[in-house]
């Protein structure tokens, strides 16, 4: 068995003793400048397996970040990504936790983070809980990516446009000529309210504000347009891709074509948007580009700066789950 080296090993390879290595490596000021660079280097040559740690508590970081995400599918795989990827740029590791979609949970993970000496999180989620994230400030740098009920100030914040992004898909399929535009809600996440706000006065805004129809089930609004009466929806836009997704399965059980009779509208452009067939017209979070702005963030914080707000835009991409309506 290979032995791996010591703090002994450390401090003989430097020329200097036990107690001042462990001095160094735990990033005290009592160490000159000239000597800590030499334990350190020392250090690296044996592959002694705690100095990058110790190199990182010498400059007063640890060099690793949390990252809590509300859920492990979905959009906020993407946005991990971009977080790992800026953060690996900036030569910091990353620790991931899942919150399981439970704000409990959440809580109790973030909460578990602020313990490990990390150098801020990145929570990925709109369920974080208003109280779980004021606890947490002051204890370490913040960011959440995502729309919570609330964000404390001193916390900084990265979403996209909800309310244009709802619009932009109310605007596409009236553009090709669908009136009757429904709406499935999916929850009551800020998110989500958000769109169906917007859905809402764009209807009123394009004139056609009496044929609101809001759905929770995407069954319901197949049931009503398979029935075939005059006032049955001829496209919906759901608040997400997996509503979007239930509604083409609930259509093809049914009968009912998709684009020819129902026009799908998502939101988000997950992986599966493009699998689907027929592949779903969606509205595109730019996930990676938000993942890279929550590390613009956080760092900005940890350098000691102010919390921000940022809104990201977003944009159409059409396939083919959507087309004129029938004469």
């Amino acid at each position: 068995m290979i032995r791996k080296p010591t703090l002994l090993d450390v401090a003989a390879a430097a020329g200097v003793s036990k107690s001042l290595v462990s001095l160094a490596v735990r990033g005290e000021g009592r160490v000159g400048d000239d000597t800590r660079r030499r334990i350190l280097e020392a250090a690296d040559r044996l592959g002694y397996r705690s100095n990058p740690w110790a190199r990182s508590l010498a400059r007063g970081r640890s060099q690793t970040i949390g990252v809590l995400v509300g859920d492990l599918r979905g959009y906020h795989v993407d946005v991990v990504r971009g977080v790992e990827d800026a953060a690996a740029t900036a030569g910091s590791t990353v620790f991931f936790a899942d919150g399981r979609r439970d704000p409990v949970v959440l809580a109790a993970r973030l909460e578990s983070m602020l313990s490990l000496g990390i150098d801020g999180v990145v929570v990925v989620s709109g369920l974080a809980d208003a109280e779980a994230l004021r606890a947490a400030v002051g204890r370490l740098p913040l960011v959440v990516v995502g729309r919570p009920r609330a964000v404390p100030e001193q916390v900084s914040q990265v979403c996209n446009d909800d309310r244009v992004g709802a619009r932009m898909a109310v605007h596409h399929l009236a553009a090709l000529g669908h009136r009757r535009i429904a709406h499935i809600a999916g929850s009551t996440r800020e998110a989500a309210l958000a769109r169906r706000s917007s859905y809402e006065e764009t209807m009123a805004a394009l004139g056609v504000g009496s044929a609101v129809r809001v759905y929770d089930d995407p069954a319901a609004l197949v049931v009503d347009v398979a029935g075939g009466s005059r006032d049955a929806p001829t496209a919906v836009f759901c608040a997400t891709d997996n509503a979007a997704i239930a509604t083409v399965g609930a259509a093809v059980d049914a009968g009912v074509d998709v684009p020819g009779r129902l026009s799908v509208v998502g939101y988000d452009n997950i992986e599966a948007a493009s699998s689907l067939r027929p592949a779903l017209t969606t509205v595109d979070q730019p996930r990676r580009r938000m993942g890279e702005l929550a590390m613009v963030e956080l760092t900005n914080l940890m350098a000691g700066g102010a919390a921000r707000r940022s809104v990201v835009a977003p944009s159409l991409v059409v396939r083919r789950s959507t087309s004129a309506p029938l004469a």
